[in-house]
């Protein structure tokens, strides 16, 4: 059996779907492909056997269907180095040997029988699915990963939490001490639910569908999602249980307001963090009339560094504590140049929001501040 295929657009495939493959693997053939022809499409399988990848690739030529598995790591280190060219796959059925020819020579590899691959679990019958556009929808669930949290005793804080309950679509992540929400209002539904998605499934969505043009269809019940496009869909295992009441730590009234631009922000909290205790990484900010105070200090080592800045405040002067660690990062997964704080005092939450909202899309951090001692 003879098939032919773009060497270039086969391994940007399987570089994408062996994302899904774990180094070590307790089931054998897990650490291989399944390759699955029928007509003149190619299907690639990888699983982890809780999360499956599925991607389509179109080939040259087909002379019959066939369905194998090939040892992940060994077809994706052969392939990659070859420039591009149609690579010719001749499969012996009968020995399930593979050999593949190209332009300047060929190699050989075993395959084996697809009969006990994993399949993905079947969704039931009560499922809701939603759709919105591929990039923005990645964008925001990679916008918000770096606040979900790690704490084995509270595994729902683990992963990002989609809730198409309300109007649109809000994606949550929250480790307890941060938080970052994101609400897509072009966001079409079949029936309003919610999901606790996991961290890995995330991290392929964004390698998988970055750059993906179109939509992106979502179906989901209570244990599984299906992440779909033309080419390639992604069955996950979710985490199970009952999310947080995200709404209810969002402070409802913050009257102090202070705009300031992102990036000279970031660099004050860069430089001011170096002289920070490494136990604590406590960040001050003062705010006066017209002037933001950022200051650290380490005492075990007798350091402290200070820097002052100008920004747009008229309220009332506040001083508040914040983990410089966590600050800095809230900072770092916001694009655009200016930046609202909304605080009410020193012992209540602050809200870190753009200053222009891209259009379509709510963004929202939330950080815990830290005691100050005098």
């Amino acid at each position: 059996m003879k098939f032919v295929v773009s060497s270039s657009l086969l391994s940007s495939r399987l570089q994408a779907a062996g994302r899904i493959i774990n180094g070590k693997n307790t089931i054998s053939i897990l650490d291989c492909f399944v390759f699955d022809i029928k007509g003149n499409v190619l299907t690639i399988v990888g699983s982890d056997n809780e999360n499956t990848l599925t991607t389509n690739v179109e080939l040259v030529e087909s002379e019959k269907d066939i369905r194998i598995c090939i040892n992940a790591k060994t077809i994706q280190d052969s392939i990659k180095e070859i420039p591009e060219q149609p690579l010719e796959f001749f499969v012996n059925e009968e020995t399930n040997e593979i050999t593949v020819v190209y332009q300047n020579g060929q190699f050989k590899i075993m395959a084996q029988s697809a009969e006990n691959y994993p399949l993905p679990p079947a969704m039931s019958t009560e499922v809701n699915t939603m759709t919105a556009n591929a990039e923005d929808l990645i964008a925001q669930i990679n916008r918000v990963q770096f606040a979900t949290g790690n704490d084995t005793l509270r595994p729902v804080m683990n992963g990002c939490y989609l809730d198409a309950n309300g109007d649109g679509l809000t994606i949550v992540a929250s480790d307890g001490r941060k938080m970052a929400l994101v609400t897509l209002s072009n966001v079409t539904k079949e029936g309003n639910g919610a999901f606790i998605l996991p961290k890995k499934p995330a991290a392929i969505l964004r390698s998988l569908f970055n750059k993906e043009e179109g939509n992106l269809k979502i179906t989901y019940d209570q244990r599984n999602a299906l992440f779909s496009t033309e080419t390639s869909t992604l069955s996950c295992r979710l985490i199970e249980g009952r999310y947080p009441n995200y709404a209810s730590v969002i402070p409802p009234n913050n009257p102090n307001e202070v705009s300031i631009n992102r990036t000279a922000l970031l660099g004050a909290l860069r430089r001011v963090l170096i002289f920070s205790s490494a136990s604590s990484a406590l960040i001050r900010l003062q705010l006066n009339l017209g002037s933001l105070t950022v200051s650290s200090q380490n005492i075990d080592f007798g350091m402290s560094a200070e820097e002052s800045m100008l920004c747009d405040y008229n309220g009332m002067p506040i001083t508040i504590g914040f983990s410089g660690a966590s600050l800095t990062e809230l900072l770092t997964n916001l694009e655009s140049e200016e930046v609202t704080f909304k605080l009410a005092d020193a012992s209540r939450a602050g809200l870190v929001v753009p200053a222009e909202q891209p259009e379509g899309i709510s963004i929202l951090m939330l950080l815990m501040p830290m005691m100050l001692t005098n």
